[in-house]
């Protein structure tokens, strides 16, 4: 077995242990860095706590960051079983817009992060998206993180004129767009999907070169979108626990064969249970960021949730 040290980008260090096993998967790797980050995703409703509130909340109690899902819509049609199965609930129709949502909580907070968890990128313009991305990020001081994904509501994608089947190509195109409007003066970008000649856009984003493009999705398709055009990666915790832990070490791997670095691409784990041994493991592994769910509900259910998820915090010593 071969031993890897790989210097991160953020003063973090992987060892990647690569290793000859007979079912070809790669093996675990381990990180130190200043800790694991704690954040909370939440689909904010007309009835549910309302961001800057929940914002102000879990800055007093040491968060690193908060996330918003994104549906414009949910048609009464469904051609796409519900991923986590069932049915679906309320909050998925009845969720605001993920930017207004995050603009209300940066403006009454300093520190806290805020990332949408995940942006359609499939169902937005790239052109108005890029600039509120940009706006977004200026507003909050630098604090925006850029959750994206390609969706899996058939109905809801082609309701935006996107053709489900090649939804991946459109996202990747777009994102590749979105990167020259933010990083160059004149930009101009030629493909597929998205075609436009030279142009200005400003405000251009305080983050350089722009906000991290985190990539949710499982494995191992959305992984690979992460390494091709990402600055990290979003699995579900309970993808994880279908899969296995060890895909964490083969998404690594994977990076290394790309010719990424992996300090360049930290985890965040969605959906995130409260149990200590599965925080403990997830640091373990180099996780760089957990993410538990908050129900779409007010304060008095909100802040106990958010008081237990402080005392794990504690535990692990954050």
């Amino acid at each position: 077995m071969a031993v890897q040290e790989v210097n991160p980008l953020a003063g973090a260090w992987f060892r990647v242990a690569v290793c000859n096993r007979n079912d070809g998967r790669a093996c675990i790797i381990s990180r130190g860095d200043k800790g694991m980050k704690i954040g909370a995703v939440m689909f904010f409703t007309a009835d549910s706590m309302r961001p800057a509130a929940l914002g102000r909340a879990m800055e007093e109690r040491g968060f690193e960051s908060l996330w918003v899902p994104e549906h414009t819509h949910i048609p009464s049609s469904r051609k796409s079983a519900y991923p986590a199965g069932g049915g679906l609930v309320r909050a998925y129709y009845e969720i605001m817009d993920p930017f207004l949502a995050l603009n209300a909580a940066a403006t009454a907070t300093t520190t806290l992060k805020i990332g949408t968890g995940i942006c359609l990128v499939i169902q937005r313009d790239p052109i108005v998206t890029a600039k509120m991305v940009s706006s977004i990020d200026q507003l909050s001081d630098g604090r925006f993180l850029f959750g994206v994904g390609n969706g899996w509501n058939q109905d809801e994608i082609e309701n935006h004129g996107t053709e489900f089947k090649t939804r991946h190509k459109l996202a990747r195109e777009r994102i590749e767009a979105m990167k020259k409007i933010w990083m160059e003066e004149e930009p101009e970008y030629h493909g597929e999907f998205v075609n436009f000649d030279k142009m200005k856009q400003w405000p251009k984003p305080i983050q350089k070169p722009h906000p991290p493009i985190i990539v949710g999705g499982g494995f191992p398709h959305a992984a690979r979108r992460a390494i091709r055009y990402g600055d990290g990666w979003i699995p579900r915790d309970d993808w994880l626990e279908r899969d296995g832990m060890g895909i964490i070490a083969e998404f690594r791997k994977m990076a290394i064969d790309a010719g990424r670095d992996p300090a360049s691409l930290p985890v965040s784990i969605f959906r995130v249970p409260d149990k200590i041994d599965r925080l403990r493991l997830c640091e373990d592994i180099g996780i760089d960021r957990v993410v538990f769910s908050l129900p779409a509900e007010k304060e008095e259910k909100i802040l106990p949730i958010l008081d237990r998820w402080a005392e794990l915090k504690q535990q692990m010593g954050g």
